[in-house]
């Protein structure tokens, strides 16, 4: 597998420094799992905030700072344990855990021509959802209030910019109008996250898009 799109150092550096939405920071994981020049990078950003942290004042803490982040722990959602004898499926470690399983654990909704998502619980700040796009089928045309990032699992897409396929990562912002289409072959599974709704040129997706949440 060879990844021709990669992470920002802006978001791999928000990622180290903890300052990422839960759905981001969902995405950056799964695809530092795939990824070794971004994982290698990942790890100098951590040594560099390592380093800091060392060389900062300290500061003392609350009386219930032990309790309130041991409360923080239990409300995460809870990891599955992957059997290393297991046949591994399309979803990376990071991804697998945080859903409990691969694809049969996916409890899909229809979007339209083929289309369905799968919203995935996080903060309230940006949304994450998986999207299973059939081969040869578009998603309607669209741009971005704010930033959209898209990592493949399975099979490719291309629209006007590029080709993307497994392991490579879209980052799209207010700049970017599209019109996402799998590629012919595998159907196309992706990981996106958002932090903002997108702006739809379509009626119809217009106003479906309040239920479906996009």
């Amino acid at each position: 597998m060879t990844i021709r799109h990669h992470l920002s150092d802006q978001l791999l550096m928000g990622y180290a420094a903890g300052q990422l939405p839960e759905a981001f920071n969902l995405v950056v994981a799964t695809h530092v799992s795939l990824c070794d020049e971004c994982r290698a990078r990942l790890g100098a950003f951590d040594a560099v905030g390592g380093t800091l942290l060392e060389e900062a004042d300290e500061i003392a803490m609350g009386e219930d700072a032990l309790s309130r982040t041991l409360a923080r722990i239990e409300g995460l959602p809870q990891a599955t344990r992957t059997d290393p004898l297991r046949p591994a499926g399309i979803f990376p470690a990071p991804l697998a855990d945080y859903i409990g399983g691969d694809l049969s654990a996916v409890r899909w909704r229809k979007v339209g021509g083929g289309v369905k998502q799968a919203i995935l619980p996080t903060g309230k700040d940006a949304s994450a959802r998986l999207l299973f796009i059939p081969a040869g089928k578009a998603v309607p045309d669209h741009g971005h209030r704010g930033m959209e990032l898209t990592l493949v699992l399975q099979g490719a897409f291309a629209d006007d910019n590029d080709r993307f396929a497994r392991g490579d990562i879209e980052i799209a912002d207010e700049d970017l109008e599209h019109t996402p289409v799998a590629l012919a072959g595998q159907d196309c599974i992706c990981l996106a996250a958002t932090d903002a709704p997108l702006r739809f040129r379509g009626l119809l997706p217009r106003l479906a898009q309040p239920l479906l949440r996009i």
